[in-house]
């Protein structure tokens, strides 16, 4: 069972994936392409999702979507990643006054949701899609520590470990060499699992306003756009709610399994 969820999130993956990278060279018609002839136009050979208020065709939109989705969890989570995993192994080398310093700022970080820091940052500098990638990886950075923090701390307890202190390397060497290589099963189970979190807190903000801003598409932008439509047309919505219902169950699918087949912890003893 196990099994199968691991390979139906990689292929959910991969097909959402490949749709994101498909749509920088080749979508089905240009996605802010309007022809108000094909408002509302129902699914057709020409339209396979039919065409929205404007005559847009939904499945490029869709597909356009996927990419600023992809886009801004690949950088929300690299910002997460990067400046997590430095707090929380400068946390576990140096311990004392500069741990407790680094756990407060993740509880710190933890009062503050994605969306008001996203307020806050529209307020000061506008809404965009950069704005959103800055506020989901910033909010991402708390659990990154946290989590290094406490694994990389176990490890340094470890023989080898000892072995290198007692050996005169220094704590940045043992950190670098001998600490950050056990974690890399971690961080990429994590890594999966955040980018989920970062692809639904997108679509969120982008459904607020404080996202990816018109004309550029997004998932959540297709979903506010398409509320008032429901009764008329409520197919607007069903294509955009299907792919972020997919894309965050097929990297939620695809984290479990990771963790089943790289955390030491989860094998059969």
């Amino acid at each position: 069972m196990k099994r199968a969820g691991f390979f139906l999130g990689a292929v959910l993956t991969a097909l959402l994936m490949a749709t994101a990278l498909l749509s920088l060279i080749w979508t089905p018609w240009p996605p802010e392409q309007i022809d108000m002839a094909r408002r509302f136009a129902a699914a057709d050979a020409s339209h396979w999702l039919g065409c929205d208020q404007l005559g847009r065709d939904v499945l490029s939109r869709v597909m356009a979507g996927a990419r600023s989705a992809w886009l801004v969890g690949i950088v929300a989570v690299g910002i997460g990643l990067v400046i997590g995993t430095a707090l929380g192994l400068l946390a576990a080398a140096r311990r004392g006054w500069v741990e407790a310093m680094v756990l407060r700022g993740a509880d710190l970080g933890y009062a503050f949701p994605a969306l008001l820091l996203a307020i806050l940052l529209a307020a000061a500098l506008g809404p965009g899609m950069t704005i959103a990638m800055v506020a989901i990886g910033l909010h991402a950075v708390p659990s990154f520590a946290r989590l290094v923090n406490g694994s990389a701390k176990s490890w340094w307890t470890r023989d080898f470990v000892l072995a290198a202190r007692v050996a005169g390397q220094g704590r940045w060497s043992i950190t670098i060499r001998h600490v950050l290589p056990q974690l890399l099963p971690l961080l990429i189970v994590q890594g999966t699992t955040s980018f989920a979190l970062a692809i639904l807190a997108e679509a969120g903000l982008s459904y607020l306003g404080l996202g990816t801003q018109p004309p550029q598409a997004s998932w959540g932008r297709l979903l506010a756009e398409a509320q008032t439509l429901m009764f008329e047309a409520p197919q607007l919505a069903i294509a955009p709610g299907v792919a972020i219902t997919l894309a965050v169950l097929g990297l939620n699918l695809l984290g479990d399994g990771l963790r089943d087949r790289l955390d030491p912890k989860e094998q059969p003893r």
